[in-house]
């Protein structure tokens, strides 16, 4: 289907992304996969790139580009490589969050940095018995007699990017006041260097294996009172800037992996031989791959459309809600058709197909899982 979403300028950034992974990243991707990670210079080298600089505005380092069209177009280009860029996916979901409840001074210190890559951030909120119930997290933050810092105790799972962060925001309940579940929770940016900060690597994840994926406890972690974002009881607030930006990022990386694997499936069908034949001239072949083609057409017209509401500032936590939900479910159907056409070669972690099938399966879980994306549009509906 012909695309109206992306103009020149956009294409001109696609052509740039794209050599740059072919040559910094692609080559190296399993290696960085097997350690569980994307080499600290990489990261400093997507800052020289410009790739960290949207959403923030030029007097701090950025491009001042809000558009949120270069973020498609960098999941576009990972998933047709079949690569991603490990712990820094965290770190370009966080700009809305510092741009607009960092004090002036906040964004001097961080900012920069931040741009270049010098400065890795990532976000931990998930705890070891509480992820989708946000409001039930137990990591404390108490505020010191002399007001001065917080000290902050507890324990958070599933920490992307969190080993080579820098800073860290921390999701803390700063309220001793257990009735309000919502309004007794803060956002502290954490340095990670300060003492009682430990990182601990979780187990193998299925996919998404070069994404630094860790736990972090925190024992008496003194964080500055000018170190929190937003304010305090303003977590909630934050996050529900994250959240649909979060969302629609999830969405458009199911829907780019689900296109590359109609690519990856068609071009292996006409080359594999079956039975004297191509397994391209096969009647299943052919119906499999059409379905998954005009899934793939739905899937494009809905990232679409959102993103070009979300630009515009119509985008409701409500539609990105809706939003992942379709694309990330139909694209788990996509991607499975895709690599059982490959056969065993399918199921080899060596090849994209079983990197875009296990990575993409955590879509479904991660930003909010498809259940409680369910209870966000039901009770938009009034249900």
């Amino acid at each position: 289907m012909r695309r109206t979403v992306f103009e020149d300028e956009h294409e001109t950034f696609r052509a740039v992304v794209r050599d740059f992974i072919g040559a910094e990243v692609a080559p190296f991707y399993s290696e960085w996969e097997a350690v569980g990670r994307v080499p600290r210079d990489v990261y400093l080298k997507l800052g020289k790139l410009g790739i960290f600089g949207f959403g923030i505005p030029d007097e701090f380092g950025g491009s001042g580009e809000k558009s949120f069209k270069f973020n498609a177009v960098i999941a576009e280009e990972c998933a047709r490589a079949g690569v991603t860029f490990g712990g820094a996916t965290a770190h370009l979901a966080l700009p809305a969050t510092f741009v607009k409840y960092a004090t002036h001074e906040q964004k001097q210190r961080w900012l920069p940095g931040f741009v270049s890559g010098d400065l890795m951030t990532a976000i931990a909120i998930t705890e070891p018995g509480a992820g989708s119930d946000i409001a039930g997290l137990e990591t404390t933050a108490v505020l010191s007699e002399d007001g001065g810092h917080y000290v902050v105790n507890g324990a958070k799972a599933f920490v992307s990017g969190g080993a080579q962060a820098d800073l860290v925001l921390v999701v803390c309940r700063t309220s001793a006041d257990r009735s309000d579940r919502r309004g007794g929770m803060s956002l502290l940016a954490v340095d990670t260097r300060a003492p009682g900060v430990a990182v601990a690597s979780e187990p193998p994840t299925l996919g998404l294996r070069s994404s630094d994926i860790v736990s972090m406890t925190f024992t008496d972690v003194r964080v500055p009172v000018g170190d929190v974002v937003g304010g305090q009881g303003d977590a909630f607030a934050c996050l529900a800037d994250i959240f649909p930006q979060e969302r629609l990022s999830i969405a458009v990386g199911a829907y780019a992996a689900a296109a590359a694997a109609v690519h990856l499936a068609t071009e292996y069908v006409r080359e594999r031989t079956a039975f004297g034949k191509p397994v391209a001239a096969f009647q299943n072949t052919k119906f499999v791959l059409a379905d998954c083609k005009v899934t793939v057409n739905a899937l494009q017209a809905v990232v679409d459309q959102a993103v070009e509401g979300f630009d515009a500032g119509e985008l409701t936590a409500e539609e990105a809600a809706g939003t992942k939900l379709y694309c990330t479910e139909a694209a788990v159907q996509v991607l499975d058709k895709c690599l059982q056409l490959h056969g065993g070669l399918g199921f080899t972690m060596d090849h994209p197909i079983a990197r875009l099938y296990a990575d993409n399966r955590a879509s479904r879980i991660f930003g909010g899982t498809s259940e409680i994306m369910r209870t966000i549009v039901a009770k938009s509906m009034g249900l």
